[in-house]
């Protein structure tokens, strides 16, 4: 944890979650699994490292590297954000730090510590090990003389296998399923005394998916591939997700007799389901209807697609809980974030991290809120808020910023072109526009002026400066840092303070205004007399 994350380190980042959060799904159902992962080409190029990576359950563009297992423990829903891997690693709102991936590991400490997972990776198998310390981590190799597909990847895992476990299968591009989705499919399994089980969905578009081909009474027959279709079967809208339970030792039996026979030069892992059915072995289809929940990504697009899904997700759930949310295409919430009711959310708003936002709040425009706690009756307007505070009937905005450490009390006023950063401003303080408010404490009914500056910073060392009650700062002052100015101190328009001003004082700090007859007379001579000279 020390150390800083290179590209690599943040590919395991953001993957990490969506690994921990199953993990947690199955720590109920006992048995290991394995996560099918099938690569043919190292990486030469980015974009060949992503097509290779395409099936990994651990290195892929797409995935969920936002915070995601604040539901865990609740046993709801996790939600996955998906973002792509570019904007995790260069972008300041989602870049990966050392305390984050630090809660990563605390929660997948607290959460599958007494589960044991079985995991299969191609690339960098130490470094994952050291991730899930806890867990099997399989290395498969790559090279051509070695095997590809899945079912060679699952075969790694089947020393680890029990012949009376289930073995949950799951691809790792399909990052949006749920726990409620599998744990419906596991139930569905142990209820059928199924050998094999498959998970399947309705979409309106089957084109390029794997068909589940069933009899005219509805029993599974088995998954035909979309280039394998017969023509009376091109029209079947029930597709494979690529997600299996199996019996253990039916599913190490099978695989023992697969092969390599196929335009791919591959061992497939759904050669393994026809096997077991040819064998009398009871083999079912379960449909889950919701098909967003096995929405893959493969491309841009379609992480663009499923990104709508998750921000739909969550966004619904808030509404249903309270808030009302005018524009909801746009406005992103961090599954963190906690909304009072009646709460009102209209504009291109993004709440992120752990933000706290209490009830009947009016927040518009184009807002960032950002691991920050806002209190009942808020109004904020296309503004910035950063690890900051906002007591009650505050107000800010429109086009302003609250840095880190800014702390607003209530009935305070931040209007447009204003910036607060580490200061602290008492309840009923105004500061209406284009206004520095920096390192100081403000006490209470103050109010500074347009164009005011809390000079802090000497070159190297910031210093504070503190104002009291009802004291008044005049438009375009600068108070350089550090100074005090007490309780009903009053500070005129224009003056740069540098030093302490008492209870009751007025500080003028500026030049004695002189007014000079006839300059301009004068000035028009001496500009007259010049062009002659030129000419």
């Amino acid at each position: 944890m020390e150390k800083d994350y290179n590209f690599f380190d943040q590919l395991y980042a953001s993957q990490k979650e969506m690994i921990d959060s199953w993990s947690k799904t199955l720590q109920d159902f006992g048995g290991s699994y394995g996560v099918p992962f099938n690569v043919k080409n190292p990486m030469e190029t980015y974009e060949k490292f992503i097509g290779s990576m395409k099936d990994s359950p651990f290195f892929s563009y797409r995935g969920d590297p936002s915070e995601v297992l604040n539901k865990i423990k609740q046993g709801s829903e996790v939600y996955y954000k998906i973002y792509d891997l570019y904007k995790e690693i260069y972008d300041k709102n989602f870049k990966p730090t050392q305390e984050r991936m630090k809660k990563i590991l605390d929660d997948y400490e607290k959460n599958v510590r007494n589960y044991m997972g079985t995991y299969v990776s191609a690339y960098l198998p130490k470094e994952v090990q050291e991730m899930f310390d806890n867990d099997i981590v399989i290395e498969q190799k790559i090279g051509e003389e070695y095997p590809y597909g899945t079912g060679y990847a699952v075969s790694l895992a089947t020393d680890y296998i029990e012949d009376e476990d289930d073995v949950l299968v799951l691809n790792g591009d399909i990052p949006l399923i749920n726990r409620e989705s599998l744990e419906s499919f596991v139930k569905s399994h142990k209820e059928s005394d199924s050998c094999v089980s498959v998970l399947s969905t309705i979409v309106s578009d089957p084109s390029g998916y794997g068909r589940i081909i069933r009899s005219s009474d509805g029993e599974f027959l088995k998954i035909t591939e979309h280039r394998d279709l017969s023509d009376d079967e091109f029209d079947i809208d029930e597709i494979n997700t690529g997600i299996y339970i199996f019996k253990g030792i039916d599913l190490k039996e099978s695989l023992k007799k697969i092969k390599a026979d196929n335009d791919q030069n591959e061992l497939y892992l759904t050669d393994c389901i026809s096997i077991i059915s040819n064998a009398g072995k009871k083999a079912s289809a379960f449909v889950n209807p919701d098909s967003s929940l096995f929405y893959g990504i493969n491309n841009k697009k379609e992480l663009s697609e499923a990104s709508k899904i998750i921000i739909k997700r969550i966004n619904d759930k808030f509404m249903l809980d309270g808030v009302i949310i005018e524009t909801p295409d746009i406005v992103t919430i961090d599954p963190n974030a906690k909304i009072g009711r009646d709460t009102v959310l209209s504009g291109n708003i993004k709440i992120l991290g752990n933000t706290v936002i209490g009830s009947n709040c009016n927040i518009e425009g184009s807002c960032r809120i950002e691991n920050s706690i806002i209190h009942d009756n808020v109004k904020i307007d296309n503004s910035v808020i950063e690890d900051s505070i906002m007591e009650e009937s505050s107000d800010i905005g429109p086009f302003s910023h609250l840095r880190p450490k800014a702390k607003l009390g209530r009935n305070v006023h931040i209007g447009n072109f204003v910036e607060v950063k580490n200061a602290s401003l008492g309840d009923g303080t105004k500061a209406g526009h284009l206004a520095y408010i920096g390192d100081a404490d403000l006490g209470k009914n103050i109010n500074i002026g347009c164009g005011v500056i809390f000079v802090n910073y000497d070159g190297k060392f910031k210093h504070r400066s503190t104002v009291g009650d009802d004291a008044f700062i005049g438009s375009n002052s600068n108070i350089v840092a550090p100074v005090n100015i007490a309780d009903e101190g009053y500070v005129a328009a224009g003056s740069t303070i540098t030093k302490d001003v008492n209870e009751g004082e007025l500080s003028i700090e500026r030049v004695e205004q002189k007014n000079i007859a006839g300059y301009v007379e004068k000035k028009k001579k001496r500009d007259e007399e010049k062009i002659k000279e030129k000419k």
